[in-house]
């Protein structure tokens, strides 16, 4: 798999969040009902013209290993101040992460790639995953349904002890 290895400062995510678990893939249902409300309610619309490079960002964060709970955040790097009242603002860590293109249709090139990182790139690297938030990045504009359309997926990482 090819990977690029990125090291990028701190930042600041403003958007709305849910919290879900993974428990009985509960995450595969309510993370893309949720993509589906904001992108309904124009919440996404208002965001747009602010939407630096990354674009939208799908950010799992605020893992909570007891309940197997986390922080989904549907939003963008923020590099303004007057963003729509409704934004909440999050945190992300100064990281190390290996960048993925997923091309293809969001569904289900997305949820392949990030298999096959698990499967395969993680099992043949010197790196493991790094306690920090994960995260998609979705161009604004573009078709997500298109043979071409191009997700990046963003994994914090360390090498390996």
């Amino acid at each position: 798999m090819k990977c690029k290895i990125v090291e990028k400062e701190a930042f600041q995510i403003a958007g709305k969040a849910i919290q879900t678990t993974m428990d009985k893939a509960q995450n595969k249902v309510e993370i893309p009902a949720f993509w589906e409300e904001v992108n309904h309610n124009g919440f996404t619309g208002s965001l747009k013209p602010f939407a630096g490079p990354l674009g939208f960002l799908g950010v799992c964060m605020d893992f909570d290993e007891r309940d197997g709970t986390f922080t989904y955040v549907i939003g963008i790097e923020k590099t303004a101040e007057n963003l729509p009242e409704s934004c909440i603002v999050k945190e992300v860590p100064a990281s190390t992460w290996a960048v993925f293109d997923a091309v293809g249709p969001v569904n289900p090139t997305v949820q392949a790639t990030w298999e096959r990182i698990f499967s395969e790139w993680f099992p043949a690297t010197g790196y493991e995953h790094a306690d920090a938030p994960e995260f998609e990045a979705y161009r604004a504009g573009g078709n997500i349904s298109a043979d071409d359309y191009v997700t990046q997926i963003w994994i914090p990482i360390v090498k390996k002890r």
